[in-house]
């Protein structure tokens, strides 16, 4: 029941017991009967004329109360003449210009930090209470190589299959962590808090450090390499000259020590030549030119690499495979710096792949071979070896060797500069194979699938 019927049910009574009495008291005597009626019907008119000046406040109250709760900030009131309601309709439209202001403000903000969340060169990944997604931007989706159409919204970050994600996931809040893949890719994770109704919520911020690492890294060991080539050419340039001019000493020496003295002079100069050469090898990676691209055939580019690394695979009783799709395959490459990666990579795929027993290679006539995808050998006479594979869709070229193998602690510093894992090895290969891709805007990896192949995958 509304307030209104309710005071007029009590008015009601209230004077018409009024009436009632008056006329009881001055039936006799009409003057005064008529002006305590008056009174009376008067005073009636007067609640309600001051009820009426009380509810209509109210009802502006109510009527801005429905705009506030269906947040329609546009409802304004008009002055009415009435000093107290007018009061309260001054400072309702002042609280609604107020609000309406904050609206617009908040949305502007709120599209501003969308768009800033949005267009970011940083990965940033927001969670609710429970740790699983609630929104992402394209560069965390790039990052975590989700395509546009993953459905990860509302599933744990843990349960993504990257490696960035795993590490985010772990990682407290208000820290940061340096996340690595295979000694290439570097990430920097870091976990914060914002409040929202009241609660902490936690998002994940990561970027990308790959670019900047390298380059300080190759700063660092160009500058070493190029002071050390430039002591060692000058030292080598030296001593060769005077190992030359001693060499006609020899003729002055007795017979009997002639041939041993010249020997060992031929033997320092050979040392040096050596020398010479393995220091022109880590010269190449501070010298590598741009690529000087062109539109290339793949497959007849790895149908070269198998004729010039045949004979060598051919000593270990290993018949490179070879898989080129049709029709061919053409790419925008430095032909000569891409010959030397996959030349090198078949070249580790060789050494790794295990030889046959002699058993075999008799029987098979000193080669073996193996298809692509095939799983490593477990009895040693089974064939096997090093296979290289081309595929169009997406473009990639896979090298693989059925070897031992590489330990899992190791995959990290594969492509560092100068690491190794060969007993004469320089670790210049794969740091020049790493230069070289770079260059290009390839991506590559190298690892031990669980088939128990090891791969060296170029993507483009």
């Amino acid at each position: 029941m509304k307030i209104r019927i309710k005071f007029f049910l009590l008015l009601l009574p209230i004077h018409l017991g009024a009436l009632a009495l008056s006329f009881f008291l001055f039936r006799e005597k009409w003057v005064p009967f008529i002006l305590a009626e008056a009174a009376i019907i008067a005073s009636f008119l007067l609640c309600l004329s001051v009820f009426r000046g009380l509810s209509e406040p109210l009802e502006l109250l109510l009527s801005g109360i429905d705009a506030i709760k269906d947040r329609d900030f546009n409802v304004k009131f008009i002055p009415t003449g009435k000093r107290e309601t007018d009061r309260l309709i001054g400072v309702y439209n002042e609280m609604i210009d107020r609000l309406r202001e904050e609206r617009t403000l908040q949305e502007q903000q709120h599209f501003f930090l969308d768009k800033l969340i949005h267009t970011s060169p940083t990965g940033i990944i927001i969670l609710d209470y429970d740790g699983c997604i609630t929104e992402l931007n394209p560069k965390a989706r790039e990052l975590l190589k989700l395509p546009p159409e993953a459905g990860v919204l509302g599933k744990p970050l843990a349960d993504i299959a990257h490696p960035v994600a795993r590490a985010a996931a772990a990682v407290p809040s208000g820290q940061a962590q340096t996340v690595n893949i295979q000694g290439l890719e570097t990430y920097k994770c870091l976990k914060a808090e914002f409040i929202d109704r009241g609660f902490a919520r936690p998002f994940i911020m990561v970027e990308e450090l790959t670019a900047e690492i390298l380059r300080a890294e190759k700063n660092a060991y160009g500058k070493v390499i190029r002071m050390m080539a430039h002591e060692v050419n000058n030292t080598i340039g030296a001593i060769n000259s005077i190992l030359q001019a001693t060499l006609g000493f020899g003729d002055q020496l007795p017979a009997s020590v002639r041939e041993e003295f010249r020997q060992g002079q031929q033997v320092c100069i050979d040392r040096n030549s050596r020398l010479n050469r393995f220091m022109r090898n880590f010269a190449d990676i501070v010298r590598l030119p741009p690529p000087q691209r062109e539109r290339y055939s793949l497959n007849r580019l790895l149908e070269d690499v198998v004729r010039l690394m045949g004979a060598h695979a051919a000593r270990k009783g290993i018949r490179l495979s070879l898989d080129l799709p049709e029709p061919p395959l053409y790419a925008s490459i430095d032909v000569q710096q891409m010959e030397q990666v996959l030349l090198n990579g078949v070249k580790n795929a060789i050494e790794a792949a295990p030889a046959p027993p002699q058993s075999v290679q008799r029987e098979e006539g000193g080669s073996r071979s193996a298809s692509p995808g095939s799983p490593a050998p477990a009895d040693p006479l089974r064939p096997g070896g090093a296979v290289i594979v081309l595929s169009a869709s997406p473009g990639c070229i896979a090298i693989r060797d059925n070897g031992p193998g590489i330990p899992p602690e190791l995959e990290a510093q594969l492509f560092s500069p100068f690491f190794t894992t060969k007993k004469d090895g320089q670790g210049v290969g794969l740091t020049l194979s790493r230069e070289i891709l770079l260059n290009h805007g390839f991506g590559f990896s190298l690892r031990t699938g669980e088939d128990g192949w090891t791969e060296f995958r170029i993507t483009w």
